[in-house]
């Protein structure tokens, strides 16, 4: 059986290689490391099919020196430290450089497994090239991150996939033999998403076709064809990975810069990526809340009505309610004085302890509390005109204390025009 085309095509040298060239271009980082032939432990970042475990090929290819792998899936600590014995033994009997350790998906090794191996890089026994499609900072432990070096890969360009495309049609055995015509490119490069393996299992799914089975006619590929092979968009989007804070980042965002249309694109990608819609309905309500706030009450109202409307209707009737209220709350005044004195307010408890609560704000169920004058002197509001009488509420220390400062929203101007008649110069001065 033949290879994956992805497998057919991987590159051999640098000059191979398509896209990163900020890292393997000529003079980049990597280049220089390379072709010096010096290598030092290094992480290489980035989404799949961008050519992490493509480089460290490479580089094994490149250099005269031991080489192993292992993937962080089917490997544990055993694994490690028998490749570390194997590499101290190689280094003792040989010379040069230290063996490379290559690591794929290093992210999935649990702290123990990476704390074992401390030792053999910082020692130089090993020099480590991991590869990982999250977030180091947060799956790599620090120790291990400091003696590595971090390159960062980026989702393939437009033109770096139509070079690939082009090398897939002209270089291929397989594919040179299927007298492909390829009239469209848009769906190819839409659905990969920067992908280079992704695009090619798409290019060899659509040589698979019925319309592909005599191999002696010319195979017309089109957007439409490549539609109907895939049936829909596999859209990246990683629920327990960084793309996940990433979009839901920019959804929130979109809410609170007030663009209804941004605000719809991230929630649709995260509905067509799988999303929980709890999860988006939940993030709605929290920023009614912290964004909305003041200015328009009835957005908090509206988020949590979509939520309920998630739990009781479910899908995929309930991304219209969420439609509803991502729209409701990104067009909507924004205030965060809510949230923010709320946040002022836990400061402030934090640096004052536990303040003594005013006598008259005491409840006095007994009569030994009325003897020591809890409740004594209280006012009852809605005895007064307009319910409300001027009397101290906050602790002794802090009569004067302002932790609520209204912003410029109409419903918000109606409050502290309330508040300024009700407290005067305590208000007037904010």
């Amino acid at each position: 059986m033949s290879q994956p085309l992805a497998e057919r095509l991987r590159p051999r040298t640098l000059d191979e290689y398509i896209g990163q060239q900020h890292l393997v271009g000529q003079g980049a980082v990597l280049r220089r490391m390379i072709d010096s032939g010096h290598i030092s432990s290094f992480i290489l970042w980035g989404p799949p099919g961008v050519g992490k475990t493509t480089l460290a090929h490479i580089i094994a290819n490149r250099l005269e020196t031991p080489f192993y792998t292992l993937s962080a899936v089917t490997s544990g600590v055993k694994d490690v430290r028998e490749v570390i014995d194997k590499a101290q033994k190689s280094r003792f009997f040989g010379q040069g450089s230290s063996p490379i350790l290559f690591i794929d998906e290093i992210h999935r090794f649990s702290k123990s497994q990476q704390d074992s191996l401390l030792g053999a890089v910082e020692r130089g026994i090993v020099t480590l090239i991991g590869a990982t499609t999250e977030n180091p900072s947060f799956e790599v432990i620090r120790p291990l991150l400091s003696r590595c070096q971090l390159y960062v890969l980026k989702s393939l360009e437009k033109a770096d996939l139509l070079q690939l495309l082009d090398r897939a049609l002209t270089t291929d055995t397989v594919l040179r033999e299927r007298h492909i015509d390829l009239q469209q490119t848009g769906a190819l490069l839409r659905y990969s998403g920067g992908d280079a393996r992704k695009l090619l299992n798409i290019l060899e799914l659509v040589t698979e076709t019925p319309e592909a089975t005599d191999p002696s006619a010319p195979l017309v590929i089109t957007d439409e064809l490549v539609e109907r092979c895939l049936q829909q968009n596999p859209l990246a989007y990683d629920k327990d990975g960084e793309m996940h804070y990433d979009i839901i980042s920019a959804f929130i965002k979109s809410i609170r810069g007030s663009d209804p249309d941004a605000a719809l694109y991230w929630m649709a990608r995260m509905i067509e990526g799988g999303e929980d819609p709890q999860f988006i309905a939940r993030r709605m309500v929290i920023s009614a809340s912290e964004d909305i706030g003041l200015a328009n009450p009835n957005a908090l109202l509206l988020a949590n009505a979509a939520f309920d409307t998630v739990m009781k209707i479910g899908w995929p009737e309930a991304r219209i309610a969420l439609a509803e209220a991502c729209v409701y709350l990104a067009a909507s005044p924004k205030s965060n004085s809510a949230y923010l004195g709320i946040d002022a307010a836990l400061a402030l408890v934090r640096e004052t302890g536990n303040l003594p609560v005013p006598l008259h704000l005491r409840n006095a169920p007994t009569t030994l509390m009325k003897q020591l004058g809890y409740s004594d002197g209280y006012k009852y509001p809605h005895d007064f005109p307009g319910n409300f009488a001027s009397q101290q509420y906050l602790p002794d220390d802090l009569t004067s204390t302002r932790l609520w400062h209204p912003q410029h929203s109409p419903a918000e101007e109606k409050l502290f025009q309330r508040m300024t008649a009700c407290w005067g110069e305590r208000y007037e001065k904010g």
